[in-house]
């Protein structure tokens, strides 16, 4: 009956649920074996709440907010900001206050923006997780029904089988052998085997229990909820426990890394000079303004906010593409993946498996033209099965191939009468290592029976007879022979191979010998039409590819030849999991080495061992996965990639979750990957060529005694004004067209690299600087000054002069975004049109120039005045030259000029 509604319920566990009689905890929970009603349950869950944690140890937004305000990038400005003020107190009206607020400005608006942007990933994250929201299934009105894991109550009966994380607190009522991971509450790494009896006075070592946020290791069971959300152990646990600090991803060093050498360089240069500049002028102050501009040159203010932001783009257009990134820097690691180890059913297949064709021991069923096969194999087809029929694609649940018997047999027989009539009595899960499912049942007569279905050798090996044609014939050496060879035909045409057996028996135990051999059942699995184009990306892309499956050697070849993981001309190295037991990790590293690697009859638990020696050889692996024994070498893993349709602990394990469980999406995720990390070094690329023409001016002004050829509110108006919205649009470029076609890059690759700086300080950077002091030159020479002749600041003809300046780096900062967009290619493979972002930032640039060099309030701001455009077309030349010099780089770089590219790379 199901359980009558208590108005007297309470929301809260007792503590003694473990030691006192089942019968008692139903009592006072209201409650029946059952379930309860769906108005009852509707009741409770109003009354005490939804079955979730409350987050602790989360920061407030005022303290992530202040976060920003803590790099060394935003200490340096402040810094100079603070010198600014000091300046401005020695010497009012000078202009120090604009540098100063300037400067101030840069910080507010860079913690700010960056804010924002992590802010805004954070929800995508977020809203990613809610996606996939955890479930579980529930016995209500009598049924089982899959809801939601946050709609539990107490009183409710819960069904949990392997993979499951399991939702809430509760006390047993029926298991079949039922193991659990209790390691995220009591440390216990071994998992441990549950009972019905109490078998100890404290709960959490108690048998009889199983609580929330532990997973199913193998078997199944129901439970009685009797503590949810923070009324369960790990609720109470999670409100004394701070959550630990994240560790830094790869590409989180990486940037630390960039920002302490650039932070170097910046402080370097400014003190140096201001020493040699105090040397040489004895201008305490003139001297200490000049620091200031040193080290603002020097800072990329807009790295931060544009690397999250290139992230978050990224993450989300691998979200419509049914790639779901867990953390944001993991966009980036995707992209140095050298090996991919995938799984078979699901990811290269469509997960449509389909019972292809049976064998009953002595001949095949023609299953096209609907012949029926025997009533007893049918029967331990449905009877030894864990999946269930629904109404919904592909019209089950659970294991494909289970699930593949229920919907063939249905066809024949109502399973639900099957079910009825052989009540199973105790249940032998599935093993990787035993490769076989046992359950004890009782027939109509009165008797017990075991069925017996799993890997061919196994079961064949365990029968002592061969049922043919109703008959019990022996089974000889020569018969398991020809019964082996039958199996080997049918794994040959890509079929995944079931045995399957039964005997009588008098006790509830599991049996190892003396079955009856009833036939093999075939299910084919087609592969996906995407996948082999996907794996000869992958090839292309040096990425190898590794098929790991459970199913016979020869099925694994066979659907390994299909989607493109072998040719004519190449036989793959296949290696069992017998084979793989035996070898030392360096002989399985040797043996990795070859081109193309098949690993069949494998246990998802020997995947560990085989990640383990992929990165021991240097490789950096990404795994596929979709069960509770997967996570292990998920978690070891480079990337752990888990299908959407996989267990809540192999979904909890991955860094990414294919919500499609498509292998092709996982290429698409590796391109995103790579693309991320080009368009970042196209960023820095972009915005340190403008710090030598920023630079450049300070050095002239001491070791020259020149008139500053530009302030400091000029080179803040290009690195927080003009560079931004191009800088940006480099964030969301889309992959060049090689860049599946290059090799992994390696894995101690940097962000700054010598190449990247000789590119920008000592080519790019410098074209820049000497069309800006052309320009200068060009105004100063035109208006009579001479060499050596001081102007002061309100001089209309040293106002003329530094805008000439600015305009030449912003005419050159055009061609630069251009020629930034690719690494490797040519730019003029790429369209106008292709990155709308780039043209807003050319815009941009043009609308601030004319702001700077023309309106009256920019002029009083900056410290300019208007001049005539052909001071400005002067600097043309010069873009084009540093056009015309990035497109011979890339030249050859394409064209493996190992002494030219070694020089001009970057």
């Amino acid at each position: 009956m199901l359980a009558k509604e208590n108005r007297g319920f309470q929301c809260s566990s007792k503590g003694d649920e473990h030691n006192i009689e089942l019968e008692q905890i139903f009592e006072r929970l209201s409650a029946g074996a059952e379930g309860l009603s769906r108005s009852e349950a509707s009741r409770r869950l109003s009354l005490c709440g939804m079955n979730i944690l409350e987050e602790t140890g989360k920061e407030s937004l005022l303290k992530k907010y202040l976060k920003q305000y803590w790099n060394f990038f935003s200490i340096l400005l402040l810094f100079g900001s603070g010198l600014s003020f000091l300046a401005e107190w020695l010497d009012p009206g000078q202009g120090n206050i604009y540098i100063a607020i300037a400067l101030l400005g840069v910080v507010i608006l860079n913690g700010s923006f960056t804010f924002i942007q992590e802010y805004q990933a954070e929800k995508i994250m977020a809203s990613f997780r809610n996606l996939i929201p955890p479930k579980a299934r529930v016995i209500r009105d009598g049924k089982v029904k899959e809801i939601l894991a946050s709609e539990i109550v107490m009183g409710d009966v819960i069904y949990v089988e392997e993979g499951d994380k399991i939702p809430a607190d509760g006390r047993l009522v029926e298991e079949n052998s039922l193991k659990v991971d209790n390691s995220p509450i009591t440390g216990e790494a071994e998992p441990q085997l549950r009972s019905l009896e109490c078998t100890h006075s404290n709960m959490l070592e108690c048998r009889n229990m199983i609580f929330s946020g532990t997973a199913v290791q193998t078997g199944n069971g129901k439970a009685l909820v009797f503590g949810t959300g923070s009324d369960t152990q790990i609720g109470k646990l999670a409100t004394l426990t701070e959550r630990t600090s994240s560790v830094d991803t790869p590409i989180r060093r990486e940037l630390n890394r960039f920002i302490k050498i650039i932070s170097a360089i910046a402080i370097f240069l400014g003190i140096s000079f201001f020493i040699i500049g105090f040397a040489i002028q004895d201008i305490f102050l003139a001297n200490l303004i000049f620091a200031i501009g040193i080290i603002v040159a020097n800072v990329p203010e807009g790295l931060l906010p544009t690397v999250t932001l290139a992230l978050s783009l990224a993450s989300r257009r691998m979200a419509k593409r049914n790639a779901l990134i867990k953390q944001l820097e993991s966009v980036e690691t995707l992209g140095s993946t050298t090996v991919i180890c995938t799984d078979k059913t699901g990811t290269l297949t469509q997960n449509k498996m389909k019972i292809h064709s049976v064998f009953t021991g002595s001949k095949y069923i023609d299953v096209e033209k609907g012949e029926i096969p025997t009533d007893i194999l049918l029967r331990v087809a449905t009877v030894c099965n864990n999946s269930r029929l629904v109404e919904v694609k592909p019209g089950y649940k659970g294991d494909p191939t289970e699930g593949s018997l229920l919907v063939y047999v249905n066809g024949f027989e109502d399973i639900r009468i099957i079910q009825a009539d052989y009540p199973r009595l105790k249940e032998y899960p599935f093993d990787s290592k035993k490769q076989r499912m046992q359950v004890i049942c009782s027939t109509p007569q009165g008797n017990k029976e075991s069925y017996m279905k799993g890997g061919s050798e196994v079961v064949i090996d365990m029968c002592s007879h061969v049922l043919v044609e109703g008959k019990e014939v022996p089974l000889d050496d020569k018969e398991k022979e020809r019964l082996e060879d039958e199996h080997l035909i049918m794994a040959a045409r890509g079929e995944r191979v079931l045995a399957f057996a039964y005997r009588q028996v008098e006790e509830e135990r599991e049996y190892d010998g003396d079955f009856i051999f009833l036939g093999f059942a075939g299910a084919v699995d087609p592969p996906r039409p995407e996948a082999k184009d996907a794996i000869e990306r992958c090839h292309l892309a040096g990425i190898k590819v590794v098929m790991i499956t459970g199913d016979h050697p020869v099925t694994a070849k066979s659907i390994a030849s299909t989607v493109g993981l072998t040719t004519d001309h190449e036989e793959p190295v296949l290696i069992t999991g017998q084979e793989l037991e035996e070898l030392s990790t360096e002989e399985l590293i040797s043996r990795l080495k070859a081109p193309s690697i098949v690993f069949a009859r494998t246990s998802p638990i020997q995947k560990l061992k085989i990640v383990q020696a992929f990165q021991e050889a240097g490789e950096i692996v990404t795994m596929t996965g979709d069960g509770v024994n997967d996570a292990p070498a998920m978690k070891n893993a480079d990337m752990g990639v888990a299908m959407g349709s996989g267990t809540d602990v192999a979904r909890e394990s991955a860094d990414m979750v294919l919500l499609d469980d498509n292998f092709a999406t996982i290429v698409n995720a590796i391109e995103e990957g790579r693309t991320v990390f080009d368009n970042i070094k196209k960023f820095i690329a972009y915005i340190l060529t403008s710090n030598i023409p920023e630079i450049l001016p300070f050095i002239a002004f001491v070791l020259l005694a020149l008139p500053l050829p530009m302030n400091v509110q000029l080179i803040l108006a290009i690195d927080l004004g003009t560079d931004i919205i191009p800088a940006l649009s480099l964030a969301v470029e889309k992959g060049e067209g090689d860049i599946m076609k290059r090799p992994p890059r390696a894995k101690d690759e940097k962000l700054l690299t010598s190449q990247v700086l000789l590119t920008s300080y000592g080519i790019k950077g410098p074209i820049e600087a000497a069309a800006g002091f052309a320009c200068y030159f060009a105004v100063l020479f035109d208006g009579g000054w001479s060499w050596g002749q001081q102007l002061p600041f309100s001089d209309i003809l040293y106002m003329q002069a530094i805008t000439a300046f600015f305009a030449a780096v912003i005419v050159c900062q055009i061609a630069n975004v251009f020629t930034s967009r690719t690494r490797r290619e040519s730019v003029l493979t790429k369209g106008l049109l292709n990155n709308k972002m780039v043209l807003l930032g050319i815009a941009s640039e043009l609308l601030i120039l004319s702001f700077i060099a023309f309106n009256p309030l920019g002029n009083l701001i900056f410290n300019t005045a208007a001049i005539s455009l052909k001071y400005i077309a002067i600097a043309i030349p010069f873009a084009l030259l540093l056009l015309g010099i990035d497109e011979l780089r890339k030249y050859s770089i394409r064209k493996e000029n190992v002494t030219v590219s070694r020089f001009l790379k970057w």
